[in-house]
């Protein structure tokens, strides 16, 4: 089993976020005109960074990474 196959439902149980996390993914989303997709996609890869780093919760830092992560691919496929 790994990150990328969570469900919702996991996504919810498994990737909490604090309030800072929440603003700051909030706002990217807005910002960048996310779609929920990519929301979840964003926190799949965060869990997996803070797992990378032994994190038991994901934090603004690793939000920051994934977004900067889905950022760079968005502008490699020219959207």
């Amino acid at each position: 089993y790994n990150n990328s196959q969570m469900s919702a439902k996991d996504i919810d149980s498994f990737c909490l976020l604090n309030d800072a996390g929440r603003n700051l993914l909030k706002t990217a989303m807005e910002k960048l005109s996310l779609s929920a997709r990519a929301y979840d996609r964003i926190i799949k890869v965060s869990r997996t960074i803070a797992d990378l780093e032994a994190a038991e919760n994901i934090g603004t830092d690793h939000l920051a990474e994934a977004i900067q992560y889905r950022s760079l691919d968005r502008e490699s496929w020219g959207y």
